[in-house]
């Protein structure tokens, strides 16, 4: 392939790449407005629920968020019932978030069922090798991408 074929190749990657990026930020804050939540807020749940629970500090480091702007999403997903607080009994400065699985899917499983439904039928559309790339495509994207917010938030 010659240098010119890879380098349109790689614009037409880098649109597609840009446009993905577009279209899932904008469904993420339509399902976030569907769900009452704010764009934010919704990823923010997103990332507590993979935890069975966490430390605000903790939270604050994995998100790059103020203590102060922690303590504000922390207030609003408890005001909804998405996670509770729980203090620890030697620091009761210390605050653990808990998920709250239970109310956060049945506000949100409704919206993506569809999602997922689609999703899937597209999946295997591709042989295994084609899954096996796109998955390591995204693995090291996101690797990348961590990289990268790190320091930016370092400076």
């Amino acid at each position: 392939m010659s240098k010119k074929d890879k380098d349109n190749l790689l614009l037409q990657f880098r649109n597609a790449s840009r446009q993905y990026s577009d279209a899932s930020i904008f469904m993420h804050e339509a399902i976030a407005r569907k769900a009452g939540l704010s764009g934010s807020d919704h990823k923010y749940l997103g990332l507590i629920l993979q935890h069975k629970e966490l430390t605000a500090g903790n939270l604050s480091k994995l998100t790059g968020l103020t203590t102060g702007a922690v303590t504000g999403l922390i207030d609003r997903l408890e005001k909804k019932k998405l996670l509770k607080r729980q203090f620890t009994k030697d620091d009761r400065r210390k605050v653990i978030i808990v998920p709250n699985v239970e109310n956060s899917m049945k506000l949100l499983q409704p919206i993506f069922s569809e999602l997922q439904e689609k999703t899937a039928s597209l999946i295997h559309t591709f042989s295994e090798d084609e899954i096996q790339t796109i998955e390591r495509y995204f693995i090291e994207a996101t690797s990348i991408m961590k990289e990268t917010t790190e320091k930016l938030n370092n400076r």
